[in-house]
């Protein structure tokens, strides 16, 4: 064990030291192109984007110091990360996106949730409101003297099988989640339970400079060219403004700094200018008297400096592009229909960092919302997008999770075991992908794997 732990922290230590570096070439086929660099490590996720300035690789690595950090209860001698809760999820931004990537969902009962969640909310005339003393997420943490909201588990997996064309079968799970212990009376009839994990952060600055005018263009929301796929852009109304969603599970955020702001409130209790209140439901008294910081408990500097970090995590570069079983399976991608949702290639627009403007990168997104079919619907609208409308993740960098993260999980519960599984749950307007998906030779299919892999 010992050379594996001596080869990590070789491999971090290349991070920090800024020894890695960009492809030779910006073939089209690597994830950012400049935004890109090479490493298959578990440290893939945490690196700067090439092409930083030297105050910029500086601000880069003061927000990983904050992401990294654990937040403690108020007051405390550590005033810089003081504000904890008074409910909450995790201490840390790693602790649900441990080295930037994707979180899962505990196995089984017993083990608590640390990188996932479970949002809920009242739906009434197709729009969500906050479930009376609990509010839209569930705290399954409080500090000293006051009560978690409710411990989320897994009591179960239901189990639903299929059969490919040629024959060969397929089993596909679906998590049971319960709420136990209820601090504040049970849940109200009809209330909707959505089940998230958290997604991996590369290129979020990359993806944040694609100009509103490119979502349009990729927008068919009447399916006006027949093709069955009808993305739409996410747009909603919040303070008066109306704002462009591209970020969450939904699309539900319009910026990186409007979700790092939610996720600071909303994972870990932390105030910020964007959202100054504490989330304490009228209900809870205990939460309510908690001791408060009279301005938002995280200063302005370390917010900037968390959202900064955010936006300019690199891409890891596609690996093995010169394999014919890769090139292959691009092929299969392309004519099975998931490219009309997984955008292939899109362009920045101009920045205020230099190496995120205006360059072609691959991130296989659209950024819109897809209608996925009742399967993966939740019953939980959020902003403008219905239950079963989600966000088309982006793909590059997916094919190194299981060595960043130790895991294989996929989809916004983390419901999928592998890649296949992700494609077979897929319904609504990726339906006809599924379908040709199943219908593909077994060589057809493990081709079409090994590219998604590549990513």
């Amino acid at each position: 064990m010992g050379w594996v732990w001596a080869a990590e922290l070789l491999a971090f230590s290349m991070v920090l030291l800024g020894c890695t570096s960009p492809p030779k070439s910006l073939d089209p086929r690597l994830g950012g192109s400049r935004g890109s660099v090479v490493d298959t490590t578990r440290f893939a996720f945490s690196h700067p984007l090439p092409g930083l300035s030297p105050k910029e690789r500086e601000d880069f690595f003061v927000g990983n110091n904050f992401f990294m950090d654990n937040w403690v209860t108020a007051p405390s001698s550590t005033a810089a990360r003081d504000g904890l809760g008074p409910t909450f999820n995790a201490r840390s931004c790693s602790a649900c996106h441990d080295r930037d990537g994707r979180g899962r969902l505990p196995e089984g009962p017993g083990e608590p949730f640390v990188s996932a969640l479970v949002r809920v909310s009242l739906v009434e005339g197709g729009k969500s409101r906050p479930v009376p003393a609990y509010g839209f997420q569930i705290q399954s943490h409080g500090i000293v003297g006051v009560p978690e909201e409710a411990r989320p588990e897994v009591v179960g997996w239901e189990v639903i099988e299929g059969r490919f064309a040629d024959g060969s079968t397929y089993e596909l799970v679906r998590p049971l989640v319960a709420l136990q212990e209820p601090q504040y009376g049970p849940f109200p009839p009809h209330t909707a339970f959505s089940v998230r994990v958290a997604p991996q952060l590369i290129g979020l600055g990359l993806l944040e400079a694609v100009p509103e005018a490119t979502l349009e263009a990729l927008a068919d929301p009447e399916d006006r060219d027949g093709d069955g796929i009808s993305g739409r852009v996410h747009r909603y109304e919040e303070s008066g403004r109306v704002h462009v969603g591209r970020f969450g599970w939904k699309a539900a955020s319009p910026s990186v700094e409007v979700q790092t702001a939610r996720a600071f409130l909303e994972d870990m209790g932390i105030t910020t200018r964007l959202f100054p209140e504490d989330n304490c439901p009228e209900a809870q008294e205990a939460c309510r008297r908690a001791f408060r910081h009279k301005g938002p408990e995280a200063s302005d500097f370390v917010f900037d400096a968390v959202v900064f970090y955010t936006r300019t995590l690199a891409v890891p570069a596609m690996r093995n592009h010169e394999d014919p079983q890769v090139i292959e399976g691009a092929s299969y991608f392309e004519a099975i229909g998931c490219a009309a949702c997984h955008t292939p290639t899109l362009r920045t627009g101009p920045s205020d960092i230099a190496a995120i403007a205006n360059q072609e990168i691959h991130p296989y997104t659209d950024l819109l919302l897809h209608e996925m079919g009742p399967e993966l619907a939740d019953g939980r609208p959020e902003g403008e997008a219905g239950p079963a409308e989600w966000r088309t993740p982006p793909l590059w960098g997916i094919g190194l999770i299981e060595t960043v993260n130790r895991h294989s999980r996929f989809l916004h519960d983390g419901r999928a075991r592998n890649l296949e599984e992700a494609i077979l749950w897929h319904g609504g307007e990726a339906e006809s992908s599924r379908e040709n998906y199943l219908r593909l030779p077994r060589k057809g299919r493990e081709a079409l794997l090994r590219f998604l892999s590549s990513l």
